[in-house]
């Protein structure tokens, strides 16, 4: 990256920010003592736990329900959370779980051991009453679960049809969060909107396209927060979210753009910086099209520059990734693996070999979103790569959600290549719910490129049933060298997440789960 580079770019920025600084009428304007204001980076999907997978939506949530269990803090190792204790037996299929009395949802209806059977039975069970209040796109976390039990009123036990290494890490991801099942009763399809949790904050209104507002709950379990008013605002352009975190109009702002955080360098603002289970990379559509010649996955990953992306784009807050698995993942991770090298000459070759010169790709880019980094930069980037070795590539454009909607349900007879960006709970999550066949978007997954690999397939089913952590992390290895050579994925960046706080917040703490968890933060 050349000076004069980074020099254009970072005046953009600041150009922006002050523009909107000074309509705004005044740099570092004050807002509420017992308020904190959150820039978010999109408007949330739903209120639901369970009907949501954005961690941008996560994030709300957090601070709104709790789990049997929760990482502890600065972790992601489990602790007790809305559940004391708990057992687990010998052969690793049954977890019993007594309940911490007294805890009440946010409606006054009382937590209890039929309420979390509740919750599980309504993502499972198809003939459950209330599984019309779904979509639950993320019910393959809990999918060993065989039938869950209530033992007394404080005490609920979960069957396993084999063991499931992940499990209490699953229960600690969003996904396991308990809600009211009164107020799913009650609002029924539309409790997305209604939430009802036990969590440290209480819903208070969800005004679309402007704020989700939460009011602190004095009656919390663990303890009342601090802040009185917590208020989530959607401002999808990174330039106005760092023009409106100067001017004062936000306290928190989440995915800080990189050429934006030496803005924040002074006594007025804390920088935040947390490394994480992340994995930025392109959906390759292997069912049809180019993509479906291995030999054009991989001339797509030695086309692309990521070293380039990453010092220029991303302003070196990360690193290029080598495969599938995120290398925070340490024990599991395969540093073996080499991340594919820029070489332009070997992708041309590549695509020589496939008679595949000017093939024509459709590529879908998202505005902004839940761990996207800079998108439409990177995709910009990425775009004049693929050119550069004889690619045609054509960009379609779109705002986070609709991009969602898109992608999800698969690329088939749609797109050729889609960015994506995860942050998960643990090494299984994302290449089960991404990599295998049986997560084809028409079984219910998000394996949206149409990849399959039955060894793969084998490796997958084997290491999630394996309760040994050193057979676990041969089979995730050998799965990363498989997937590394078949290429279903441009592998391009682990992000280090960042966030930046005025200097009035205090108690605020990045988290290796990218969530926001806001009940110890303060500001004064």
């Amino acid at each position: 990256m050349t000076f004069l580079t980074l020099t254009r770019r970072a005046l953009l920025s600041v150009t922006a920010a002050t523009a909107l600084a000074l309509s705004m009428g005044a740099v570092q304007a004050q807002t509420p003592e017992d308020v904190l204001i959150v820039g978010q980076i999109a408007e949330p999907q739903a209120l639901d736990p369970a009907a949501v997978t954005a961690v941008n939506d996560f994030r709300i949530l957090m601070n709104i329900y709790d789990g049997l269990v929760r990482y502890k803090d600065g972790t992601l190792e489990v602790e007790p959370a809305l559940a004391r204790d708990w057992t687990i037996s010998e052969d690793g299929t049954v977890y019993t779980f007594t309940l911490r009395d007294g805890v009440t949802f946010h409606d006054g209806s009382a937590f209890d051991a039929e309420a979390v059977k509740f919750n599980f039975e309504r993502m499972l069970d198809e003939a459950h009453p209330y599984h019309d209040t779904g979509p639950f796109p993320l019910a393959f976390f809990f999918s060993s679960v065989k039938s869950v039990d209530v033992l007394d009123p404080m005490t609920v036990q979960f069957t396993l049809d084999a063991p499931y290494a992940p499990f209490l890490s699953n229960l600690a991801y969003p996904t396991g969060l308990i809600v009211s099942p009164t107020a799913v009763k009650e609002f029924g399809a539309d409790f997305g909107r209604h939430p009802s949790g036990t969590g440290p904050f209480t819903f208070d209104t969800w005004r679309s396209n402007e704020a989700v507002v939460v009011q602190a709950n004095p009656d919390y379990w663990d303890g009342a927060p601090e802040l009185q008013t917590v208020v989530f605002r959607p401002i999808t352009d990174a330039n106005t979210r760092t023009a409106e975190m100067l001017a004062g109009g936000i306290d928190l702002m989440v995915e800080v753009p990189p050429v934006a955080l030496s803005e924040f360098q002074g006594e007025a603002f804390n920088v935040y910086e947390q490394a994480g289970p992340h994995l930025w990379f392109l959906i390759l559509n292997a069912k049809e099209g180019p993509f479906a010649d291995k030999r054009l996955r991989q001339a797509a990953n030695y086309a692309i520059n990521k070293e380039a992306i990453v010092n220029d784009v991303l302003e070196g807050t990360a690193e290029v990734a080598a495969g599938p698995t995120p290398p925070a993942f340490a024990w599991a991770y395969n540093d073996a693996l080499d991340p594919y090298p820029y070489d332009p000459e070997r992708a041309r070759a590549l695509i020589s070999e496939a008679g595949a010169e000017g093939a024509e790709l459709t590529f879908y880019v998202t505005e902004g979103g839940s761990g996207m980094l800079d998108p439409v930069a990177m995709g910009t980037a990425m775009q004049a790569d693929l050119e550069a070795v004889g690619f045609d590539v054509k960009i379609e454009t779109y705002e986070w959600n609709t991009f969602l909607g898109n992608v999800n349900p698969g690329l088939e007879g749609k797109a050729d290549m889609a960015e994506m960006a995860w942050m998960t709970n643990d090494p299984d999550t994302l290449p089960f719910l991404a990599l295998r066949t049986e997560a084809w978007p028409d079984k219910g997954g998000f394996n949206s490129g149409y990849y399959s690999n039955p060894k793969v397939d084998d490796l997958l089913d084997a290491a999630r049933v394996e309760t040994d952590q050193a057979e676990r992390a041969r089979l995730y290895k050998e799965m990363q060298t498989l997937v590394h050579e078949d290429a279903p994925w441009v592998f391009v960046a682990n992000w280090k997440q960042n966030a930046v706080t005025s200097d009035r917040v205090e108690g605020f703490s990045l988290q290796p789960s990218f969530f926001l968890l806001l009940g110890d933060v303060t500001k004064n």
